[in-house]
């Protein structure tokens, strides 16, 4: 029953990383009738492709039985003779049976790219239960392969009849023909066979495809609470994300109460807005060494007045160098006007304060 519920909770579909991760582990839509119908269909074509020159290599075995008397195979003579027949069976098969391999991969590689994965082989309590065992003998896979077994074997009996039963009386004389007659009708046949099998099965391994993608989409599909703990991990926890934005907060105010006493001037609103920049002889623009509002403006008018930085207040300039400039980075442009009449006006007061003093 907690299986039941845990299905019908799964009503969303997949994410891409769910799909990923199911490929990672080796879970794929794979259809073993797909696999079937390619291994049959390069059967089919190696036959009618190859089969003359499988069927070249009978001459020179055929010689070699004959006058099998005359071989030599004492010492270097049997190394040699065994690579002749190494060679000649190559050459005879080595192409065929590489295109049967291609076809096996290339029935795979239709369905899914590949995947190396030991999830598989990992153990699993599933693999061993009764109730796992009895969802797979009785469960829509189990249906679904009982179907397809019964169709293919009323399909294939129905070809075979089809083809078959008009050469019937043509098979029965047979018994009086020419071996090599024999043997170039039965391939005949047999490439009819194979050619109306390949064409059944097409449709099979079409169906049974879709049928195996649509289980596997459906064993993929994530409930809500899945949705909610995927995007967690994708994304952060917000409670986590809210403590390292405060660690980070912390960090930066410290950073710039540190930097306040380098200051050249705070700029100020006054009461709201802080902006302490800092300029010297040379650089290309001031620079913003801290800022804040509040709680934070009114700490940094604390320090500058603790280390005797100069605050000027002006309350557009202030609010506008707030929203705009970021700490540790030159004032935009568009206010260097503004502030330098600022600047110059605070080295204005330095000047004539060291004047009196002197």
């Amino acid at each position: 029953m907690a299986d039941e519920n845990d299905s019908s909770d799964k009503t969303e579909d997949p994410t891409q990383k769910r799909l990923d991760d199911a490929l990672e582990r080796g879970d794929v839509a794979k259809s073993q009738e797909v696999n079937t119908w390619f291994m049959i269909a390069g059967a089919t074509l190696v036959l009618s492709s190859f089969s003359g020159s499988i069927g070249g290599i009978r001459t020179p075995l055929r010689n070699l039985i004959a006058n099998s008397w005359m071989v030599h195979v004492d010492g270097p003579n049997l190394m040699q003779l065994a690579q002749r027949l190494e060679y000649m069976l190559i050459g005879a098969l080595g192409v065929p049976f590489l295109m049967l391999a291609i076809a096996a991969i290339a029935g795979n590689m239709l369905q899914h790219r590949l995947v190396w994965s030991g999830e598989s082989l990992k153990p699993s309590f599933n693999k061993i239960s009764p109730a796992s065992g009895l969802k797979r003998i009785f469960g829509k896979q189990a249906a679904a392969n009982f179907g397809k077994g019964i169709f293919k074997l009323i399909a294939l009996g129905s070809v075979m009849s089809m083809i078959l039963w008009p050469e019937r009386h043509r098979l029965e004389a047979m018994l009086q023909f020419d071996p090599a007659a024999i043997i170039a009708t039965i391939m005949g046949l047999a490439l009819r066979l194979l050619g109306a099998v390949v064409a059944m099965l097409a449709a099979v391994a079409i169906a049974d495809y879709f049928f195996q993608y649509r289980q596997w989409f459906e064993r993929q599909k994530m409930s809500l609470q899945e949705m909610k703990q995927e995007f967690k991990q994708s994304e952060g926890d917000p409670h986590i994300k809210g403590r390292l934005r405060q660690l980070r907060m912390a960090r930066m105010k410290k950073r710039m109460m540190t930097a306040v006493p380098k200051a050249s001037v705070i700029i100020t609103n006054p009461t709201h807005y802080a902006v302490a920049l800092s300029y010297e002889r040379g650089m290309a623009a001031p620079i913003c060494v801290a800022k804040g509002v509040d709680l934070i403006a009114l700490k940094i008018r604390e320090i500058a007045k603790k280390h005797d930085i100069p605050i000027v207040e002006n309350v557009p300039l202030a609010r506008a160098l707030h929203a705009a400039v970021e700490i540790d980075a030159e004032i935009p442009v568009e206010h260097y006007h503004a502030v330098a009449e600022v600047i110059g006006y605070v080295m204005g007061l330095k000047r004539g304060l060291s004047g009196r003093q002197a």
